[in-house]
């Protein structure tokens, strides 16, 4: 119990929180969260969703679980299933469940109803729901199994059922894709991008675990994680940036994040990215400096459109028949976008607290800091020295004042000593 000893130990702990909380994928880990906030934590989330998905299966019977896909995903709250239909046994889907988060706004009958109509999207590079439900308290969403699994899984060489933790916290390899890989996955997520933003449909949830690759097709996957008001897996980064404050802007910001692991095989260090390592082409560095660049996040992020007509993307050709479908009821259109609205709301006001807090903090590094507490030990003495002096002052002219007066013989009052000339504010405030 030595008080050195437990104050080094101390000392050492917080460092390794620091590396921990710092470290992206494991500052979201239940074990962190777990051990850092017991009391919001403490839920067994496994069993809830279990108890959700029984009560699906009575009025669904010709569903059936064949195992729990436990942690493939990051989220606290969102649990997987690998399911079968009981005449077709050999086909594998995969069932999700996620409870709703703090960006709900839709009311209950909406949200069940934008739910349910996820099935009838149609679009080239969207990946299929294959059957959509909702409650007032969660959602649950059924779509085919792809052993290939995700844009993610092909950058780290991941098996898609392992735990997320395994595949990509820790790469044995870390090797980015092709340029043309590159340039056709990246304009087929920004097309996608596209119909959404011009749908009205709020995404928000861009990331390389979010992409099936499906052959040389990127399909956009977890478009119900905006209606269930869930945050967005680089909402910690671009909450520190006032000017990415729309849902577009959000999503393209994101686009960096993915072209820069589908450039490099890893995630940025830190964001913003003040300088971008060797890529196969300077078109992909212009890209991913007007996403991440300190200029970019400071002034705010390009549209969709405008990325498109980079020279990274503008020569790629796409072969795609299919037509795109998504029939959103005026009714609901109206829903989505006061949503849209609040969700916006909701990250300035945290970018605005995030703001002041950076400040305050600031204030206080500096009030702290030993330049800081020499210059007011200066200015202290310096206060010190006036005042006397000023004292000396005053003294001399009272007593000057008092023996005029007791030599006149002079009834009237004392005249008042003039105020000393005040002390320069140029001096008192000067850095020193």
């Amino acid at each position: 119990m030595d008080r050195e000893f437990i104050a080094e130990r101390q000392k050492g702990l917080q460092n390794y929180l620091n590396v921990i909380t710092t470290n992206h994928i494991l500052s979201n880990c239940e074990l962190v969260k777990k051990f850092l906030d017991p009391n919001n934590y403490s839920a067994n989330y496994t069993e809830i969703a279990l108890q959700h998905v029984s009560m699906f299966f009575r009025s669904e019977p010709k569903w059936e679980v064949v195992e729990p896909l436990k942690d493939i995903g990051w989220r606290i709250r969102k649990k997987y299933f690998l399911m079968k239909i009981k005449n077709q046994p050999k086909e594998r889907l995969v069932l999700s469940w996620a409870d709703l988060g703090p960006d709900k706004y839709l009311s209950d009958k909406d949200f069940q109803c934008l739910i349910k109509l996820l099935p009838s999207c149609l679009h080239p590079y969207i990946y299929r729901v294959t059957f959509a439900t909702a409650n007032e308290s969660s959602a649950l969403l059924i779509r085919m199994f792809n052993e290939k699994g995700t844009l993610k899984d092909l950058i780290y060489k991941a098996k898609p059922k392992d735990p997320f933790l395994k595949k990509y916290c820790n790469p044995k390899k870390v090797q980015g894709l092709e340029l043309q890989q590159i340039k056709t996955y990246g304009r087929q997520v920004l097309e996608v991008l596209k119909f959404l933003h011009d749908k009205g449909f709020p995404y928000g949830h861009l990331h390389a675990s979010n992409v099936m690759l499906d052959g040389d097709t990127c399909r956009l996957l977890d478009l119900e994680n905006s209606l269930l008001g869930l945050p967005s897996f680089y909402r910690s980064y671009f909450s520190q940036f006032r000017k990415i404050n729309t849902l577009e802007s959000v999503d393209v910001h994101c686009f960096g994040h993915l072209l820069y692991e589908m450039t490099y095989g890893r995630p940025p260090d830190s964001v913003p990215v003040d300088s971008f390592p060797p890529a196969p082409s300077m078109a992909v560095v212009a890209v991913l400096e007007s996403t991440l660049s300190c200029e970019a996040c400071k002034n705010g992020m390009p549209t969709v459109s405008r990325l498109l007509q980079m020279p990274l993307f503008s020569d790629v050709l796409l072969t795609t028949s299919e037509k795109p479908q998504f029939k959103i009821p005026t009714k609901l259109k109206e829903a989505l976008r006061i949503a849209k609205e609040c969700i916006e709301k909701r990250l300035i006001e945290e970018q605005k607290q995030i703001h002041q807090h950076r400040r305050l903090t600031r204030a206080q590094s500096h009030h702290g800091s030993e330049e800081e507490r020499k210059r007011r030990k200066i200015l202290a003495r310096k206060k010190s020295k006036r005042s006397a002096v000023e004292n000396n002052e005053e003294h001399s002219a009272k007593y000057s004042n008092s023996n005029n007066s007791a030599g006149s013989g002079a009834s009237s009052p004392l005249t008042s000593p003039s105020s000393p000339t005040p002390p320069s504010t140029a001096v008192e405030h000067a850095p020193f």
